[in-house]
């Protein structure tokens, strides 16, 4: 940016220099010198009139002038441009003098990150020493702590071991004990369990007997009572030859513990007949069950067939 500004400097100084000289030249070439100035009319015809005196330029001296005028303008353009180069011979020199200041800090840096490097390196490496001795003379310690365990252990040891021996022959003994009286009470087990189980098989047969005389006397009740409620519906039902004959209905009827209808619902058969024997069974409300509570829990549902009768 400065060398631009001194060449713009440089070129508007020339440039004024030679306006004036030409301004100058121009005045020098334009003035008359070679007229002369007329006398002025006058009154008196007698007067005397004077001489004017021309100047005469001498074209030798005009040509000098402009010479040195080329020269001291020459001059000026050179010192001008010597100056300029001054300039330029002086900013170059301190742009490589900058250049060399900075390769020189950079260099310096360099060295002193390589000897700060180093110093770390230094450090780490006396610190890793000094933790590695610290730490043998940690495991050392260790290792004589180990060995004082290890005898205290292996003297425990052998002390248990004598304590283990003498526990496990009375071990031994008492297990033999416990081996013999278990037999002895496996053997008496054994024994019970036998008498037991021929004690239970007979009982089972006597229940299976009599659970099967409970079971043929339910189902001959149960039979019983449907063969009543059938008898119940036929009494309550309205049979239509036309409609009914040779067609029967199978239904389902829930019963409360007082034989009161809570539902009843068909099974299969005629549709006709089905409906006749619900409104039977309705009409009716109330039907006989069994006092017995094992009897009426197999009949609380029960099934019937009803065939209308003509």
């Amino acid at each position: 940016m400065t060398e631009e500004y001194n060449k713009s400097t440089f070129i508007k100084a020339i440039g004024l220099s030679v306006f004036l000289h030409v301004g100058l030249i121009a005045v020098l070439f334009m003035g008359d010198f070679n007229s002369e100035i007329k006398p002025k009319a006058s009154a008196s015809i007698a007067q005397e009139v004077k001489p004017i005196e021309a100047t005469v330029v001498d074209g030798a001296k005009l040509q000098k002038a402009i010479n040195e005028i080329k020269k001291q303008k020459a001059d000026e353009q050179s010192a001008e441009k010597k100056r300029i180069e001054d300039i330029e011979k002086r900013a170059n020199d301190a742009k490589k003098r900058r250049a060399q200041e900075e390769a020189r800090i950079k260099k310096l840096e360099k060295q002193r990150k390589i000897k700060e490097q180093e110093k770390k390196q230094a450090d780490k490496a006396a610190q890793e020493a000094n933790t590695k001795a610290k730490n043998a003379e940690k495991v050392r310690k260790q290792k004589e702590q180990e060995q004082k365990k290890a005898e205290d252990a292996a003297a425990k040891a052998r002390s248990k071991r004598l304590a283990a021996e003498a526990e496990a022959k009375k071990a031994e003994d008492l297990r033999k004990k416990q081996i013999a009286e278990r037999k002895r009470k496996e053997q008496e087990a054994a024994q019970r369990a036998a008498q037991e189980k021929l004690l239970a098989e007979q009982m089972a047969a006597e229940m299976a007997t009599r659970n099967k005389a409970r079971q043929q006397q339910m189902m001959s009740e149960i039979q019983r009572y449907a063969a009543l409620i059938t008898n119940v519906i036929d009494q309550n039902m309205i049979n239509d030859r036309s409609t009914m004959e040779g067609k029967s209905c199978k239904l389902m009827i829930s019963l409360a513990s007082s034989g009161f209808v809570t539902q009843v619902r068909n099974v299969s058969g005629d549709s006709v007949v089905c409906e006749a024997a619900k409104r039977a069974v309705f009409k009716a409300g109330t039907l006989p069950v069994s006092k017995d509570p094992e009897i009426f829990k197999e009949m609380r549902n029960i099934g019937v067939t009803v065939v209308p009768e003509f």
